[in-house]
């Protein structure tokens, strides 16, 4: 195959295809693929590539590749000065290359932010779970996961070529330093989240492109909301917090009182609100907003938004500005029923033109909610329909992701409507639920240095600094830290969500509430956290399925929740997938050393030990009742004491000014800290 050798990369290319890793958005693998797909996409049709083949994104300054054998190549997006054999050739016009010839891609100039380059036949890539798009987060797909370096090679990957065309000027995508923005309002807007003029705000504001922004997600600079409440309630302090849900790519995220558009590598749970959410067809402006250019955002219609199956060839899904006659009137809201028992109210929130968010009940923590989300997506799952794409639980919500030029969201809803009418009560519920026994190192030194560099680089006078354990004793009024070992390993957690940081990662809550350790977040959040570190934010557990940011606070590290990296899946690992934990499951943890623990970990990277320790079971949400009725009285007298002791530190934080602090967005922008959780406190 013809060899492609990487003279220079670039700060940032890498390997990309379209639409990228789609169906596993319920367990945190990000769709990821090229930010501004349309720019991509069109490249791929001037080579005469199918729209999907893999190709090159690269951010700010493109790369220098020498081809080694003849091949025909394009380069779109944002405008640079663009050399062949060095002599300067045109963006949006395929090329002959010779063998030996170089390619030069220099920096993006005035406008736009991200360039792509296509090569007839494709590129060859590593392809997991469907796609050989680059997470360099997770570190798979594209070359060894990873950007591109300099020396590195690549091959073509021999698709059938098309007939290659010129892009023409009135196809292109249109750049400028003031965006508009098409969207639709919800998921979550006024006046139960926002008050009518933070909307109108919004709606009037040219919102600044931070420079702390990436593909995870790009922060923005406006106005503070006044917000509708004045805080989370069980999901939180802040009012920008809700228990759990599902995200959309393009969602306008409000970590806190910090607004961010959430980009192809970012997040799929989470629990903020998100007032607007960007059209599919208006997303591919996301990859090309730079540090500086501002953002107007403006409302459609949901059923006049424009498809966004289209090439790009449709003036309207290139322009800047977009045309519109006014959004949605219905505040993000398609439609409210209650469950067949007549027992929950069912609420249908709109997110973007391509996904509808179905919550459950009121905003509360409550196992019943969350097996009637599980009993919904079970009944779609089984039939399947033509157009559906993803489907992923929350809390107490469903998220269902279609094509909406298969699935238009107005019989998506009427669907998904005569569905409820059609489930069982939630307390007939049983499912599979294994008991999954994990070693937990506790305190362990690698946690321990996460909270070192936190003190040292990003804030030492936090609450929970110098040690998280001795906060959460704090937090729940506990005698002394050994009340928290003894909690953590009485536990059994189950596993009500996957991917809350990604990769498998599980949010879990103690089945028995008088095990429901309940704390803050970070705030700001951490700019490193280990992999597979196990915290506890608001009354949830996770444990993180890769190194990065984050903000639950430390109880210890296990063994891996999530293995791509070795063909033999450890002991627990299904062969078909690389995530260990499904939903329903019971994690306990035994204890086991720092040193005992490097060496599980070494053991399930290779494909082999036996520290995941699973057993098969069931979980009646019945006879869960029965256990609650049962210790009902001892069940409150402990949350009672816990309750007493949060609103005594809270008191404390109050005196000593930390108050604020902990529960305002805190607009830290540290270098580094690009977690779209920033801000969250739940």
């Amino acid at each position: 195959m013809a060899t492609i050798t990487v003279l220079r990369a670039g700060p940032l290319t890498t390997i990309q295809d379209w639409p990228g890793r789609l169906g596993y958005w319920k367990v945190g693998v990000p769709p990821s693929g090229p930010m501004d797909d349309l720019s991509f996409r069109l490249a791929n049709a001037a080579v005469g590539n199918p729209p999907g083949a893999a190709g090159l994104e690269a951010t700010m300054i493109g790369p220098s590749l020498r081809f080694d054998e003849a091949t025909v190549v394009a380069v779109t997006g944002a405008p640079a000065e663009v050399t062949i054999a060095g002599h300067a050739v045109s963006q949006w016009v395929p090329y002959h290359v010779e063998a030996g010839d170089v390619l030069d891609v220099g920096a993006a100039a005035d406008l736009g932010m991200r360039i792509y380059v296509a090569v007839a036949g494709g590129i060859d890539a590593d392809d997991l779970l469907g796609s050989k798009s680059t997470f360099t987060m997770g570190r798979f797909g594209g070359h060894h996961g990873r950007k591109l370096a300099d020396g590195d090679e690549m091959s073509s990957e021999g698709l059938p070529a098309g007939a290659v065309r010129r892009i023409l000027t009135d196809e292109q995508p249109a750049f400028t330093h003031a965006w508009q923005l098409g969207v639709t309002v919800g998921p979550h807007s006024a006046p139960e989240f926002f008050t009518e003029e933070d909307i109108e705000d919004l709606l009037a504001t040219d919102y600044e492109v931070h420079f702390n922004s990436d593909r995870t997600g790009i922060r923005l600079i406006g106005p503070q909301p006044r917000w509708a409440r004045g805080d989370g309630g069980e999901a939180g302090l802040h009012p920008s917090n809700i228990h759990d849900n599902a995200y959309s790519v393009g969602a306008l995220d409000f970590t806190g009182d910090t607004p961010i558009l959430l980009g192809p590598d970012g997040p799929s749970l989470g629990g903020f609100v998100c007032p607007v959410t960007s059209t599919a067809a208006e997303r591919w402006k996301l990859g090309q907003l730079k540090p500086g250019d501002t953002v107007r955002f403006v409302p459609v219609r949901s059923d006049q938004a424009a498809s966004p199956a289209e090439t790009g060839l449709a003036r309207r899904a290139c322009r800047v500005d977009v045309l519109s006659a006014g959004g949605d009137a219905d505040h993000g809201i398609l439609g409210r029923t209650t469950t067949a028992d007549g027992t929950t109210e069912v609420t249908y929130r709109r997110s973007g033109d391509d996904n509808i968010l179905v919550e459950y009940g009121d905003m509360r923590l409550d196992l019943a909610l969350r097996a009637r989300v599980h009993a919904l997506s079970e009944r779609i799952d089984a039939e399947r329909p033509a157009g559906l794409i993803d489907l992923t639980p929350g809390i107490r919500s469903l998220q269902v992701k279609a094509d909406p030029d298969v699935w238009s969201q107005q019989r998506m809803l009427a669907w998904l409507t005569e569905c409820e009418r059609h489930l069982p009560a939630a307390e007939d519920l049983v499912v599979a639920s294994r008991t999954v026994s994990l070693p937990l190192s506790w305190d362990d030194p690698a946690t321990r240095e996460a909270i070192e560099r936190y003190m040292l680089g990003v804030r030492s006078d936090a609450p929970w600094c110098p040690w998280n354990i001795e906060f959460i004793r704090r937090m729940n009024g506990l005698s002394s830290v050994d009340d928290v070992h003894r909690i953590v390993f009485d536990a059994n957690y189950l596993v009500l969500g996957l991917g809350d940081v990604y990769l498998g990662a599980p949010v879990a809550v103690p089945l028995d509430p008088r095990h429901r350790l309940v704390t803050t977040k970070y705030n700001p959040a951490r700019t490193w956290t280990p992999e597979n570190a196990v915290g506890i934010g608001g009354a949830y557990m996770c444990i993180y399925g890769m190194e990065g940011p984050g903000g639950y606070q430390f109880v210890g590290r296990t063994t891996q929740v999530w293995n791509h990296r070795h063909p033999l899946p450890a002991s627990g690992f299904d062969p078909e997938h690389p995530w260990l934990l499904r939903f329903f499951d019971q994690i306990r943890w035994y204890p086991v050393s720092a040193d005992e623990l490097v060496d599980m970990r070494a053991d399930v990277a290779a494909g082999r030990g036996d520290s995941v320790r699973i057993t098969d079971g069931s979980f009646s949400l019945a006879e869960h009742q029965r256990f609650l009725d049962a210790n009902a009285d001892d069940i409150a007298a402990a949350r009672t004491s816990m309750e007493r002791a949060r609103a005594e530190e809270r008191e404390r934080w109050s005196r000593s000014g930390e108050f604020a602090a902990v529960v305002s967005a805190h607009d830290d922008m540290a270098a580094g800290d690009q977690m779209i959780e920033q801000g969250r406190v739940a």
